[in-house]
């Protein structure tokens, strides 16, 4: 299927970009990307690497990475995106979940090191204890994508993604987006995660366009950027939104307002408040999705026309998806707007986790259940509350951190925030919030005693007793991934080394 959209979009328009790195180290046309997947092709066939096999790619570069991630998928491999960045202990663990047959890397250039091969033992500096292909079920003669979850949640989980439900979403994203080939998109986010590999790099494939990759976000002439590139809609992330509608007015591009159609946002719950400020300052309408890795990127999403509502991620999009509560060992139907459990299904969504994966994720009908909490309203729009494992339990009463965290982020003192449990010895759990102020950190103790009292004041208003956090910490930020994400789990430990309630 992906070599099938290469080829065609190399017969068609050739010479037209596909690729293009944003500090104008280079560029890739849809000939070029034709003659990088033959190549690639060539290249594993002679070391031995099989369709359907592993190959790991960790490149320093984004230009160079989304070449060769793009080009093995469509010579028929699975390719195993790792961090170039990553720490040694995380790669190991990622590799060794993965068992891959090769690895490519290189500053000067990919270089390809087999790892191991059909029958044949595994290179003496890699150990990873791999399986025969043949007897491997996961395994096939079509491509596709190898991905462990961030684990920011829970225990990280292996998943695969074939090339089949690759191009379904990449597909769906591509028409709900309207991309067509006079689109070029901006991408700065990580190639190793999901939501770049399909709304980025085969949504744009799928519509014939160009993707112009960046190595990272940066505030300082960004806007500057989009204009120079003719950027027509951005890939972004909540964190990436938030940054810039805190802007000062002299950086307000107003004559890019007709030209990027769109601001995507993806990864982590955009508060409302962030998304109505960047829509004042900058005229530039911004799309909340809601996605996962399991569902290769796009599950929901606001539409381009119609209501966009703050606070939502929209509609399915190529999925079908459900809010459901549990009953006597079975999922009944939640009607609106009660929150209960997310559940998907479809031929975007997996139908097992790699490495079995938690006990109890799909239900007979196939249904995955996502860890995430949410209601639909009266016209079918998700939203949603949080996840399963972080809604905090104070003396029997469910308190869902999200309620407590739109209300800090509707204070103009407050940049960032997260809400987690902390022990209690009385009730159980309490509501701790982590806020990281906007703007510089407060210059005394004063300031600071200032800024804590107004988000106790904020949250005597909006929230009944129960729900109010019973600490405010100041921190200069949160802990996140590598998309953006906080991590919640880090900041439980933290809340567990609190003292209880004074």
């Amino acid at each position: 299927m992906i070599r099938d959209l290469i080829e065609q979009a190399a017969a068609r328009q050739g010479e037209a970009c596909y690729l293009e790195d944003a500090a104008g180290a280079g560029t890739l046309t849809y000939a070029g990307l034709r003659r990088s997947v033959l190549a690639w092709s060539s290249r594993l066939d002679q070391a031995r690497i099989p369709p359907g096999a592993r190959v790991a790619v960790s490149l320093p570069d984004p230009l160079g990475y989304a070449t060769v991630l793009v080009s093995i998928l469509a010579a028929g491999r699975v390719v195993v995106p790792l961090d170039p960045a990553a720490p040694a202990a995380e790669a190991s663990r990622i590799l060794a979940a993965a068992r891959p047959d090769a690895a490519v890397s290189g500053t000067d250039g990919p270089g390809l090191e087999v790892v191991g091969q059909r029958g044949e033992p595994a290179a003496p500096q890699a150990r990873l204890g791999r399986q025969d292909p043949a007897a491997d079920g996961e395994r096939g003669p079509a491509g596709g994508i190898y991905l462990c979850t961030s684990g920011t949640t829970g225990t990280p989980k292996g998943i695969l993604l074939p090339e089949d439900q690759l191009g379904h979403v990449a597909s769906g994203v591509a028409a709900h987006h309207r991309l067509t080939p006079a689109d070029r998109g901006y991408c700065c986010l990580p190639l190793f995660h999901i939501n770049a590999e399909v709304v980025g790099l085969l949504a744009t494939l799928t519509a014939g366009a160009c993707l112009v990759v960046d190595r990272k976000f940066s505030r300082r002439g960004f806007w500057a950027l989009i204009e120079q590139q003719g950027i027509t809609w951005v890939n972004a992330v909540p964190a990436i939104i938030t940054v810039l509608a805190l802007d000062p007015p002299a950086s307000r591009p107003d004559h890019l307002a007709g030209r990027v159609r769109f601001v995507r946002s993806a990864s982590a719950p955009l508060p409302a408040s962030a998304l109505r400020r960047f829509e004042e300052v900058f005229g530039i309408p911004v799309v909340e999705t809601y996605g996962m890795t399991e569902a290769a990127s796009m599950i929901t999403a606001n539409p381009l026309d119609g209501p966009r509502k703050a606070g939502s991620v929209g509609l399915p999009v190529g999925s079908q998806v459900r809010v459901v509560q549990a009953d006597a060992g079975r999922y009944l139907p939640c009607p609106a707007p009660l929150v209960g459990r997310v559940q998907i299904r479809g031929p975007g969504i997996i139908t097992r986790y790699a490495d079995g994966g938690p006990a109890g994720a799909f239900d007979p009908e196939g249904w995955l259940d996502t860890g995430d909490l949410g209601h639909f309203d009266a016209d079918g729009y998700l939203f949603l509350a949080g996840r399963s494992d972080d809604v905090i339990n104070r003396g029997g009463e469910k308190i869902y951190p999200r309620e407590i965290e739109d209300v800090l982020l509707a204070q103009p003192g407050v940049g960032s925030a997260a809400v987690v449990a902390a022990p209690d010895e009385v009730l159980g759990q309490r509501p701790v919030a982590y806020v990281v102020p906007a703007g510089s950190w407060p210059a005394d103790q004063l300031e600071q005693t200032h800024l804590e009292e107004l988000l106790h004041k904020a949250c005597e208003a909006a929230l009944p007793r129960s729900k109010r956090p019973s600490e405010f910490c100041l921190v200069r930020e949160l802990p996140v991934g590598p998309t953006g994400k906080v991590s919640r789990r880090r900041l439980r430990e933290m809340a567990d080394r609190m003292p209880g309630l004074r």
